[in-house]
């Protein structure tokens, strides 16, 4: 790798942030004061964005940066915030060459979206460098329900044969109605929605329950939802070992403890 333009005589550097969101959108700004293209992507000027200061070591110590930036109507909106489409956005940070782009960047951290502040027409992140996923527990704790994330690694289910597309036929104030689904909404409890068209393409939210052909979400989307908005419907596990044996018939990936004594096997009298 080739960094001789540091040490140029004259300063040719700028900050360029490179961010992917969770519903697909990437975008790219720089602080430099006009837009530069770097490998066929725009990074867009945006002076006004400037991260904190960067330390860059090898100690296991958690690594995070602030970024403190004002918010542009056709960049990052006030609504776009709000509605959540930030959340757990991928943000990388490099130092680039801007009089020549093609110029290897100086690499500078890659993390995830923490907190979002906002405050009147700016706002802060706090972004969580890959160190400070290490201050999560080293070994899992016992537990009677289980610790696998519905079709992850562990769990071994494949969510495409849980998942469904249908359109929204009405919507009330507890919750939304699906008629494609046939009584099965109680499937979906503990599970997943994320809009495909509509006011709120692209975001997900938790379903915490069913009945019928009604689902219920834990949070109430920003923007309105109309009938016949397409919702890509992920259904849910609620954790528990008869669930997982049953429904599913996954018992070999149950990862918990159903059968461990708990802490009320010491308070318990003989012949209770």
């Amino acid at each position: 790798m080739s960094l001789i333009w540091l040490d140029n005589p004259l300063t040719t550097s700028a900050y360029a942030w490179l961010l992917q969101r969770t519903d697909g959108v990437a975008m790219g700004f720089t602080s430099h004061d006009q837009d530069v293209e770097i490998g066929g992507f725009k990074y867009r000027s945006a002076p006004g964005m400037v991260p904190s200061a960067i330390s860059l070591t090898d100690s296991l110590e958690i690594d995070s940066v602030d970024i403190e930036g004002v918010l542009s109507s056709n960049a990052i909106s006030s609504t776009d915030i709000l509605t959540g489409r930030w959340n757990g956005a991928k943000l990388e940070i490099s130092l680039i060459n801007w009089e020549i782009p093609e110029s290897t960047p100086l690499h500078l951290i890659t993390g995830e979206f923490g907190e979002i502040v906002q405050s009147g027409e700016s706002f802060r992140v706090e972004l969580l460098g890959a160190t400070s996923f290490l201050d999560g527990a080293v070994a899992p704790l016992t537990s009677p329900t289980c610790r696998a994330r519905f079709g992850d690694k562990q769990c071994k289910q494949s969510l495409h044969q849980h998942q469904a597309v249908h359109p929204v036929t009405a919507v009330f104030d507890d919750g939304i109605e699906f008629a494609a689904l046939g009584g099965t909404a109680d499937s979906y409890g503990f599970g997943e929605l994320r809009w495909m068209d509509g006011a709120n393409t692209g975001l997900v939210f938790a379903v915490i329950s069913g009945t019928g052909n009604i689902v219920r979400i834990a949070d109430q989307p920003a923007n309105p939802i109309e009938p016949g908005d397409k919702a890509l419907l992920t259904q849910g596990c609620n954790k528990n070992f008869a669930t997982c044996r049953d429904r599913f018939a996954n018992a070999i990936n149950f990862r918990g403890e159903p059968f461990l004594p708990g802490n009320d096997l010491l308070t318990r009298y003989p012949g209770a």
